[in-house]
């Protein structure tokens, strides 16, 4: 069974920043980590011009892209629904555990990234898979609230929530 831990809130909760130190901070304890993005937007990892955007304009389903440093493959949805979570993760390798930025409504557990600047609520109040807050200021709450800031005490709740 895979490991899956969410970070989630809402724009520029500093989602993108926890999710960044968490990766480092779980790392050099010695577990291997993936991660996956959700985006709400249209975005290209691929350049106009290079060969690879070539070839999924020309219409290629898929376009896999490989170099001695790494390879990465893209696929086109070609107006098919989006893929669900659950789909993605059966795509990546195995690992100790895979951090997920995003599907907020979807049912793995999560933390949830609050800035007060942003004026926005919290989520943790109708969103039972929220485990804990990471937040800049102290809120109420009847989940542990740790500091944003605090990536080692995060990443210490994240694994001993998943018994790792």
């Amino acid at each position: 069974m895979k490991q899956v831990y969410g970070v989630v809130g809402w724009k520029n909760s500093g989602k993108t920043g926890l999710m960044e130190r968490l990766v480092t901070e779980i790392t050099e304890r010695g577990y291997s980590v993936s991660t996956i993005k959700h985006a709400h937007h249209s975005f290209d990892v691929d350049q106009p011009g290079k060969d690879s955007h070539r070839h999924r304009v020309a219409g290629a389903q898929e376009v896999l892209l490989a170099s001695g440093a790494r390879w990465a493959l893209m696929h086109e949805l070609r107006a098919q629904d989006e893929p669900s979570l659950s789909f993605l993760l059966e795509k990546l390798e195995p690992v100790d555990l895979i951090l997920v930025e995003g599907y907020k409504r979807d049912t793995h557990r999560k933390v949830e990234a609050h800035r007060q600047e942003t004026g926005n609520p919290l989520i943790a109040p109708h969103d039972d898979t929220i485990r804990a807050i990471a937040s800049d200021v102290k809120v109420q709450s009847d989940r542990p609230v740790l500091h944003l800031d605090d990536t080692k005490a995060i990443a210490d709740f994240i694994l001993s929530d998943l018994g790792l």
